[in-house]
C-alpha cells in the first residue's frame, strides 16, 4: 500500500526542512538550556528526536490542511477555514510537545526533569509559528493556483491558436480543393442542376469554416448541418464507397462542442483508410447517452509515408478538450474497428476559465 503524503503546495517539503531544522534547535534550547550544545550526546539525541517528531507534527498538519481545503474550497471560506487550520494546529502542537518532553523524561541520557515554564514558552513560540506558516502557504497555494491558472491559459491559446491554423489549413486544403473542384467541373459538363447544388454545398463547407473560426464552441446541430454538406462533396468523390450514418438524439443537437470536431475525425478517418466500391469506409456518429456522442468507422488502414501526420488534427482535438472542459476523448481501437468516444459539453458557462 503507497502512502501519498499531503501537499497543500509545490513547496510544503522544502519549508518544513527549512523552519523544523533550527525550530528543534530553539525548542531544545529552551528545554536543555547550556547543556544542549556543550554535551554532544545530548545534542545529537535530542535533535533527531525533536525533529522527527517536529517532522510528524507538520505532516499531521499538513493531512488536516489538504482536509480542510477540499471540504472549504471557495474563496469566501478562505476566513474559516484559515482559523479552524490555526486552532486545530495549536492543539497538535501542544500534543507534539507534551509528547516531547514526556518523552525526553524517559530517556535516562538526557537527564531531564519536565519544566513546566520552558513548556509553556515553547508553546507560545510554536503557536506563532504556525499561525506564520498557516498564512504563508496560503499565500504560497494562492500563487501556486494564479500560475498554474497562467500556463493553463497559455496551453489553451496556445491549442486554439493550433486549431485555427489546422482549420485555415483545411480551408485551403489544395488537395481537398483540388477535389472539390474537380468534382464540380465533371458535374458542369454532366449536370448543370447537380453542379449547381454540389457549388452551394461548398459555399457552405467554406461559409462554416470562416465564420466558426473564432468560436470555442457551436451547438452539435450546428456541427451536423455544416456536416450534411461537408459528406454531400465527400460523396461526390467517393460515392458509395463512404457511407455516413448520423444518428442522433434531439436533446444532445442543443449541446456544444468545438467547431469542426467532426470534420476532423471523419477527415482522419478516409485519410488513414482504404475507401473503394469494394471496400467501402463505414462511418457511424451516434448518441451513446451520458452527453456522450460515439464515432466508430471500420478499419482498412492504407500506406502512409512518414512524413504524413493524419493524426495532428486528432491529436489536437483531444488536447483542446481536455483544456477546455477537462473532459476527455476516448479512443479505442481495434484491428477491425476504431471508435472514438466524444464528450459533448451542456452548457458554455462549463467551459474551464
Amino acid at each position: 500500500m503507497n502512502i501519498r503524503l499531503p501537499q497543500y503546495t509545490t513547496r510544503d517539503y522544502s519549508v518544513m526542512f527549512w523552519v523544523t531544522v533550527p525550530f528543534i534547535c530553539i525548542v531544545n534550547s529552551a528545554i536543555f538550556g547550556s547543556r544542549f550544545f556543550s554535551e554532544w550526546k545530548v545534542f545529537v539525541v535530542a535533535t533527531i528526536i525533536g525533529w522527527t517528531g517536529l517532522c510528524i507534527d507538520f505532516i499531521v498538519c499538513g493531512f488536516v490542511a489538504v482536509a480542510l481545503k477540499k471540504r472549504l474550497p471557495a474563496g469566501r471560506q478562505v476566513s474559516k477555514r484559515l482559523t479552524l487550520m490555526i486552532l486545530v494546529f495549536w492543539l497538535l502542537t501542544g500534543l507534539f510537545l507534551y509528547t516531547l518532553f514526556r518523552l525526553y523524561e524517559k530517556i535516562e541520557l538526557l537527564d531531564y526533569t519536565f519544566n513546566e515554564k520552558a513548556f509553556v514558552w515553547c508553546c507560545i513560540g510554536l503557536g506563532i509559528l504556525n499561525v506564520f506558516l498557516t498564512f504563508l502557504m496560503e499565500g504560497v497555494a494562492r500563487y501556486d493556483s494564479w500560475k498554474g491558472s497562467i500556463e493553463e491559459t497559455e496551453k489553451l491559446s496556445k491549442a486554439y491558436n493550433q486549431s485555427r491554423l489546422l482549420g485555415l489549413k483545411s480551408q485551403v486544403n489544395p488537395h481537398f480543393l483540388f477535389n472539390s473542384l474537380n468534382s464540380l467541373s465533371s458535374l458542369i459538363s454532366e449536370d448543370g442542376e447537380a453542379a449547381e447544388k454540389f457549388l452551394d454545398e461548398m459555399s457552405k463547407v467554406y461559409r462554416y469554416m470562416l465564420r466558426n473560426e473564432d468560436d470555442q464552441l457551436i451547438t452539435l446541430e450546428a456541427e451536423l448541418k455544416f456536416m450534411e454538406s461537408y459528406y454531400f462533396l465527400l460523396s461526390a468523390r467517393y460515392g458509395n464507397a463512404l457511407q455516413l450514418i448520423i444518428n442522433i438524439e434531439e436533446e444532445d443537437k442543443l449541446k456544444y462542442l468545438p467547431p469542426l470536431t467532426l470534420q476532423v475525425i471523419i477527415e482522419n478517418a478516409f485519410t488513414r483508410n482504404m475507401v473503394s466500391k469494394n471496400a467501402p469506409l463505414h462511418i457511424l456518429v451516434r448518441s451513446i447517452g451520458n452527453d456522450m456522442l460515439e464515432i466508430k468507422n471500420n478499419v482498412q488502414p492504407k500506406k502512409i509515408t512518414a512524413e504524413m501526420n493524419h493524426e495532428a488534427g486528432l491529436d489536437n482535438l483531444v488536447h483542446k478538450y481536455r483544456l477546455l472542459a477537462q473532459l476527455p476523448v476516448i479512443i479505442e481501437e481495434t484491428p477491425a474497428e476504431r471508435n472514438i468516444k466524444l464528450p459533448l459539453i451542456i452548457k458554455k458557462t462549463e467551459v474551464a476559465a
